[in-house]
């Protein structure tokens, strides 16, 4: 038996802006199933890496691929149900929980069934929570309705922003227990990008330590965290 397909990996990927290289020939490869966790320092390209990896950023050299296909033969409205990505600002929109966790399948003309919205807040421990408007949350519920409007679409590959940077201790803790729930349930793949490393502990299946826009090390937690 040979090898099998990542799920998602990169090769050579880079962007560069004005002159300057913010990713720098990125190799990466990620396992279905696995959860990876980019730790480093601020600036280092992190959350570009990120943006690359679902095409909210066109790479200026190299490629991301997809089960083994080149993403950037996929339509890029396919790609984005497939590859979500939860930002470290939720970014909600005026108006209800509901209208916030549905906003990409209808941006896209297609509807969602009630049911599927009352399972999906429930999951993320927001039942009864549809018909609120998002000025009535708190930081972590927030966070909460984000991680709903991109699981609604179900997608394969979690892309995740250090969802928990901006939380209060208590909502940390809620929001790190709601995704390692959902990982091991799902089985879903997942990179997540964190500055804490009790955290890349808890979670990470393997770690990259990212600095100028480069990976410096990867391995075990117990490996780069050493």
């Amino acid at each position: 038996m040979g090898t099998p397909t990542p799920k998602l990996s990169t090769d050579r990927l880079s962007f560069t802006v004005d002159g300057t290289t913010i990713v720098d020939g990125v190799d990466l490869a990620v396992a279905a199933g696995e959860t990876l966790t980019v730790i480093g320092p601020s600036g280092a390209g992190k959350s570009t890496l990120l943006r690359l990896l679902c095409r909210l950023d066109e790479p200026t050299e190299g490629t991301v691929f997809l089960d083994g296909t080149d993403y950037r033969t996929i339509e890029p409205t396919v790609l984005r149900t497939r590859v979500g990505l939860v930002p470290q600002d939720p970014a909600l929109r005026d108006g209800t929980v509901r209208e916030n966790v549905t906003i990409g399948p209808r941006l896209r003309g297609e509807s969602v069934e009630p049911g599927r919205v009352r399972t999906l807040l429930e999951r993320v421990d927001l039942g009864g929570y549809a018909d609120r408007t998002v000025a009535e949350l708190s930081g972590g519920e927030a966070q909460r309705v984000a991680i709903a409007r991109t699981l609604v679409v179900d997608p394969e590959v979690l892309l995740l922003d250090e969802p928990t940077a901006s939380l209060d201790p208590d909502a940390q803790a809620g929001i790190e227990a709601l995704l390692t729930d959902l990982l091991a349930d799902a089985e879903r793949t997942a990179v997540l990008v964190t500055h804490d490393q009790a955290q890349v502990d808890r979670i990470a299946d393997r770690v990259v330590r990212f600095v100028d826009g480069r990976v410096e090390s990867e391995g075990t937690p117990r490996e780069v965290l050493a």
